[in-house]
């Protein structure tokens, strides 16, 4: 049986390769990618989302575009990894159906018309849609059957300050309001992702479909040194949801940093911290295999 998910995204190449593979895999059945500011702006991340659709020749899964700002700060970027279009020049498909608005009502509405726990979130960017889910519809968000983030990191150093990760810093308010929630919540942190990079011949031997294909063109974009990937941070979300087995799962206890400076969006150890199930190591062959399997 396939899995209901929504997918919450800023795409963003990691993103890209992320939903492609969930819409080619067969696990998933996606319902919808609601959209936010986080790797670049809200316009562009929500024709990201619409362009991959088409490409998919999935314009039957709507694109709802959510928060552009952060709930209590001015929004970061990144620009210098993804470009200005979020795709370093890739073009993709113009979104052949128009985004529609308001993504927290409609993750209320979809997630209210179904069985309680049915839907899944994979959450690739800040989670500030989440967050305002959480704040204007507890009832609903009280609904999501599991939700898996991208973001934070425990012992790596940090991407966006000394020991904080880039989606949490962009809207550390809104890590804190969910990891309040009563809402099963795995966290796929720096710690994992950093440690699944796809090569050149692993990009290249991704050719075999359509889709794998624009994948590799993704990829290639994210070469880091012409030779190897930046980090494969978005694609171990679908992965951990597909396959748990891959990964080390512990249980942590955390606090989310709020301070107005390098340091926000930290994850903290606290005994009186929210519990929150984490990531903390992966099969990275098993999980490149997995990914590789996706596009075939």
């Amino acid at each position: 049986m396939t899995r209901q998910v929504i997918i919450d995204t800023d795409p963003g190449l990691d993103d890209a390769v992320a939903i492609l593979f969930a819409l080619s895999c067969g696990a998933f059945e996606v319902l919808g990618l609601t959209t936010v500011a986080g790797n670049i702006g809200l316009e562009r991340t929500t024709a990201n989302a619409g362009g991959l659709l088409a490409a998919a020749g999935r314009s039957d899964i709507p694109v709802i575009s959510g928060a552009a700002t952060a709930m209590l700060r001015d929004n970061i970027d990144a620009i210098v990894v993804h470009g200005d279009d979020g795709l370093r020049g890739l073009k993709l498909p113009t979104p052949l159906v128009p985004a529609k608005a308001d993504a927290v009502e409609w993750l209320a509405e979809t997630l209210a018309a179904a069985p309680i726990g049915s839907i899944e979130i994979l959450a690739l960017g800040p989670l500030t849609n989440i967050a305002r889910l959480v704040i204007h519809h507890p009832s609903a968000a009280a609904r999501i059957g599991g939700l898996i983030v991208m973001g934070g990191t425990i012992d790596e150093p940090g991407n966006a300050g000394p020991a904080s990760e880039f989606n949490f810093a962009s809207d550390p308010e809104a890590v804190a309001t969910v990891l309040r929630a009563d809402i099963k919540t795995t966290i796929v942190p720096l710690d994992v992702t950093r440690r699944v990079r796809a090569d050149r011949d692993y990009v290249e031997a991704l050719r075999k479909t359509p889709t794998g294909s624009i994948a590799a063109d993704l990829l290639t974009a994210y070469l880091q040194d012409d030779k190897q990937s930046r980090p494969l941070h978005d694609p171990c979300v679908m992965l951990l949801a597909l396959a748990p087995e891959l990964f080390n799962i512990e249980f942590h206890r955390l606090t989310v940093d709020l301070a107005q400076d390098a340091d926000a969006g930290t994850l903290r150890k606290r005994a009186a911290g929210s519990p929150v199930s984490v990531a903390m190591g992966v099969d990275v062959q098993g999980a490149l295999a997995l990914l590789a399997s996706g596009f075939a």
